[in-house]
């Protein structure tokens, strides 16, 4: 980055700094060579998934957490759910074996406290409730509440898994940045949709397979949709940042608060306009950017954050694996584009998730014919796909398992939910 535009952290920025700074820094070209997933999981008691653990127990259990040697970055939500961030990966075995060997421990160490992690993209059984009370969360908790429950219900009752991958070339082609930003918002429906994985709340059906995903479209559009038009991704993604709303404005020094809540809508562009309440500084538009949760965000490399948390002990695998096959293996790519480029067609003139084809994709999954068509080719071009990434036996063996098991039979992780449900309502 040129000298003029390296600000002090704590130094006022101009408006004209920070286009430059989020256009130069939010895709980082190049040939496609890393790769990294973030997973988020449910905390719940070992014997009785059932029962709020209490935030005692949660404390002790994070403290230990803490203690392990991890080598991939360990934090904890609002609702008490941990998060695990692998290293960026020059391979996607590589990838997975360093997680693998992370969750192991982990694991072991909530065991050994009565406690466990689940997959689940959407807590099926218990309300929301706030148990970090940092004035950070505090802050969210006061700014999210304008849309009533759903942000309270992304704070601490959701769970992901996070495919993290390069931006890619600069140059046009299947491999082009601008190719690649426009997959991932046609893919990402697919992947709505066979990883459908949050059917429950409180143990009721809500009508969506992924609860979780109508959650994160029903509210602030502001920060939870996609960048609208179809202009140039980095001049679309640097506008976005400077017009989307100011969640909280940081108390200087420290995190112990109090932060202040914007009491009228006011967009980063008009902070930097106004200096009011202060003047923002880089680390305010850091923590800003932190704050806006399209489905895909583009922070140097993209991520993608529409899958719903999987379930069993190997299941976040499956997303990671096709996810990065349908990516960085040109000719899956290519492929991948021919069978979601049609969707374009349903998906409406609104940005996702707020669309036809996203609601589509979070209520119906693969019932929906077009979706199960496009899923049916796409996990076809990632498992043609994995072995040229060098995946191992027992990773296509687990891509495959998970195709057979859904995708071809038009189902998702969300229809086996439904399926106890229904038997156990079937038996009173």
């Amino acid at each position: 980055m040129p000298e003029q535009l390296r600000p002090s952290r704590a130094q006022t920025v101009t408006e004209a700094e920070v286009e430059a700074l989020v256009h130069g820094i939010c895709f980082k070209t190049g040939p496609p060579s890393k790769l990294g997933v973030e997973l988020e999981w449910l905390v719940h008691d070992l014997h009785d998934p059932v029962r709020p653990v209490h935030p005692s127990r949660l404390t002790t259990a994070n403290e230990g957490l803490r203690a392990l040697p991890l080598r991939s970055a360990l934090t904890f939500e609002p609702g008490g759910q941990v998060e695990l961030s692998s290293r960026p990966a020059s391979s996607l075995t590589s990838c997975i074996q360093e997680m693998t060997e992370d969750l192991s421990a982990v694991r072991a160490s909530l065991l050994s406290m009565g406690l466990t992690i689940a997959g689940h993209g959407h807590d099926p059984w218990r309300p929301p409730r706030r148990l970090l009370t940092q004035a950070r969360y505090q802050a969210m908790e006061c700014y999210l509440d304008r849309w009533g429950s759903a942000g309270r219900t992304m704070m601490c009752r959701s769970a992901s898994v996070q495919v993290c991958l390069d931006a890619g070339h600069e140059e046009p082609g299947t491999l082009g940045y601008g190719r690649r930003w426009q997959l991932a918002h046609l893919l990402g429906a697919v992947l709505v949709a066979a990883f459908a994985n949050s059917p429950l709340a409180q143990g009721r059906p809500t009508g969506w397979r992924s609860t979780r995903q109508a959650v994160w479209a029903s509210f602030d559009p502001g920060r939870t949709q996609a960048p609208a038009g179809d202009t140039d991704p980095r001049t679309a993604w640097t506008a976005y940042v400077l017009d989307a709303p100011v969640m909280c404005v940081r108390a200087l020094g420290d995190d112990t608060g109090p932060w202040e809540v914007p009491q009228e809508p006011l967009s980063l562009r008009d902070w930097i306009r106004s200096g009011l309440p202060r003047p923002p500084s880089l680390d305010d538009v850091a923590y800003h950017i932190s704050t806006l949760f399209p489905p895909v965000r583009p922070r140097g490399h993209m991520e993608l954050r529409m899958i719903d948390a999987q379930p069993g002990i190997d299941g976040w695998m499956v997303p990671l694996a096709v996810t990065a096959a349908l990516f960085d293996d040109p000719a899956a790519a290519e492929a991948a584009y021919r069978a979601v480029k049609p969707l374009a067609d349903t998906a409406g003139s609104q940005p996702a998730p707020r669309n036809p084809l996203w609601r589509r994709a979070a209520q119906r999954a693969l019932t929906d014919p077009e979706l199960r068509t496009a899923a049916l080719a796409c996990f076809a071009a990632a498992q043609d796909a994995l072995p040229r990434l060098g995946a191992s036996p027992s990773v296509c063996a687990t891509v495959a398992d998970f195709t057979e098991r859904y995708v071809a039979r038009g189902r998702c992780p969300a229809d086996d939910l439904l399926d106890s449900v229904a038997g156990k309502e079937g038996r009173r």
